[in-house]
């Protein structure tokens, strides 16, 4: 076994690796950039090494200054965690080319299975069912309408690196394919260092169907089962479990075994995820994902079998000691994701101090976290602060035992998705199991969505802005010995500040009359905007991808001005009423911190 491994990542998959190399005796080396100096992975590791600048997600994506924090450590091992270098084939190579061994399959099985196009042909020549759609890169647009053109829109454009949702856009008509083929090749770019995409039929109203996998040098593969991540928010997961409410045991035996099948026909070790879309009692083939999954927790909980060690283990060349017929399912196991995001408003990502972190306990409940009371979350990375793994006999037992434990987190300072969760739970068609990869996007009424945040959302909840605002404060008293906690209702009071992407931010972010934005000048000041227009603001910190008007356009309610990205998201800027733009204070690449002002309206 190792004597000391670098997890190039952070957050809480760099403190969930970090505990796997604890317990098995192996000392940890954590890397940050300036935005995560104080970060959980770099308080829990053995040591740590600054690797880039402050608000610099590339700093994770920087080969040589990982490599070489790596010598100054004296590591003997790296382990990518997931996301940033995880899937990337380069880097691999460059681990691989030095003293260095790489957690992960070689660099030949990641260009082979992690990019899409060559995974899809090796898994046809393996039998396994695909998607239809192209098994080369496409090139331009012209190939996007061609695949339409054979197959009907709509039809997926996916990053040749991506996962999670990142990089994939859906054209539903022709009039998109330009803008949205840029779109997924930029996210690539950016998110996977890789802007190669391709593209396949997308499927009505599928389930999300995913197998882990671990395999050896010594030519044992096996399966963990299957997990269900079909209820998801544009493509990117929201709540996981384990098995699947959906398979029969045929079809979850057949998955199972094309899985194994198409892993062995890649030569591939390490863990892995190889994910199916199911419709209509056939599956698919999507992509296999040459990594940790942010939910291999679940797999964990039903089957006993640590696969963060097994990754170690696999790389220092040992044997996996159990067969195909040992691996067992038992019981049912959630994870929810705990974004910080306004789910009210389509889940657009929020930052904040955590002012109060105190998770649920108690029987079936895990935690995956890096973060504490007192962290500042900010706008530099993805929107996951935490994982709430429930753990239960069966899924009855896991759903209300969620319901308990979503209901014991508190967390104060900034937006989360817990009122989602919490509204999920007592969803007909989540309960029955019976949704799809559509059902947040298409088929839920946002309306229950901003009722459940009103219901159970830790902030107060200020007024709508006319002249009698309402405030809402609450007290704890204690009478003849008996605590109760009193809510009171006050008219015209100050608001109470809220965190992330307020309404109250909201509400300023259109105010009239002069206006400032920071400025990153060299003597640190501030530009003041004066006039009667109105001003477009930034309602999250983020990155500035596009502009999309010039001074003097005319634009109307609802056009984008600007995309910002934030926390790995693309974040489309809208005028909520027309006018002329009479100033334009940003340009691509400028980095803004809420409430800046982005250009003027007059």
């Amino acid at each position: 076994m190792f004597s000391k491994v670098l997890v190039a990542n952070r957050g809480e998959i760099a403190v969930r690796v970090m505990r796997a190399c604890e317990e098995l005796g192996v000392r940890t080396v954590a890397v940050y950039s300036e935005a995560d100096k104080h970060g959980g992975h770099v308080r829990y590791a053995d040591e740590a090494y600054n690797i880039g600048p402050a608000r610099a997600a590339d700093s994770y994506l920087d080969h040589e200054s990982v490599i070489e924090a790596a010598r100054k450590a004296d590591a003997d091992a790296i382990h990518p965690g997931y996301g940033f270098l995880a899937e990337n084939a380069e880097f691999a190579r460059k681990v691989e080319d030095t003293e260095f061994k790489w957690v992960g399959p070689s660099a030949d099985a990641m260009e082979r299975l992690g990019e899409k196009t060559k995974a899809r042909a090796l898994m046809q020549d393996a039998d396994v069912p695909v998607v239809p759609g192209t098994t080369e890169p496409a090139e331009s647009a012209e190939d996007v309408k061609a695949v339409a053109e054979d197959y009907g829109y709509p039809v997926a454009i996916k990053a040749e690196g991506g996962g999670g949702g990142r990089g994939l856009k859906v054209v539903h008509s022709e009039d998109e394919v330009d803008d949205q083929f840029e779109t997924a090749k930029r996210e690539g770019e950016a998110y996977f260092d890789n802007a190669s995409v391709y593209v396949e039929k997308y499927l009505e109203s599928p389930r999300h169907i995913e197998v882990q996998i671990l395999a050896d040098e010594h030519g044992n593969v096996r399966h963990l089962g299957e997990r269900d991540c079909s209820l998801q928010r544009r493509h990117q997961k929201v709540i996981e479990e384990a098995p699947s409410p959906a398979l029969s045991d045929d079809l979850r035996e057949q998955i199972g075994e094309a899985a194994r099948r198409g892993v062995r026909a890649a030569d591939y070790h390490n863990a892995g995820t190889v994910e199916f879309l199911v419709e209509d009692g056939e599956f698919y083939f999507m992509e296999v994902n040459t990594r940790i999954q942010v939910e291999h927790t679940v797999t964990e909980e039903v089957t006993g079998l640590d696969v963060v060690k097994w990754q170690l283990r696999v790389a220092a060349g040992e044997e996996l000691d159990f067969s195909q017929d040992d691996v067992e399912i038992d019981g049912h196991s959630m994870e929810f994701r705990i974004n910080a995001e306004a789910p009210e408003k389509e889940f657009a990502p929020a930052t904040g101090t955590l002012a109060t972190y105190d998770p649920p306990g108690g029987i079936g409940i895990r935690m995956d976290d890096a973060v504490r009371q007192g962290d500042e979350i900010g706008g530099d990375y993805d929107s996951m602060i935490a994982k709430l793994i429930v753990t239960g006999s069966d899924r009855e037992e896991v759903l209300a035992r969620a319901e308990r434990a979503l209901a014991e987190f508190d967390i104060e300072g900034l937006r989360t998705v817990i009122p989602f969760h919490r509204l999920m739970l007592t969803d007909e068609a989540f309960r029955e199991g019976s949704h799809t990869t559509k059902y947040l996007d298409e088929v839920l009424d946002p309306e229950r969505i901003e009722a459940a945040v009103e219901r159970w959302s830790p902030e107060a909840v200020a007024g709508d802005g006319d002249d009698d605002d309402v405030t809402e404060r609450t007290f704890t008293v204690e009478v003849n010995g008996k605590r109760f906690e009193v809510s009171l209702e006050e008219r015209g009071a100050p608001a109470i500040p809220l965190g992330g992407a307020s309404a109250a931010s909201a509400a300023s972010s259109n105010a009239s009359g002069p206006r400032k934005r920071r400025t990153d000048g060299d003597d640190g000041g501030q530009q003041v905007i004066e006039g009667d227009g109105e001003s477009v603001t930034a309602e999250m910190q983020g990155t500035i991808l596009a502009v999309e008007v010039e001074e003097g356009d005319e634009v109307e309610p609802g056009d984008t001005v600007c995309i910002l990205e934030a926390m790995k998201m693309e974040n489309d800027v809208v005028a909520e009423r027309g006018g002329t733009v009479s100033q334009v204070l940003i340009g691509e690449g400028d980095s803004v911190d809420m409430g800046d002002v982005l250009l003027v309206l007059e």
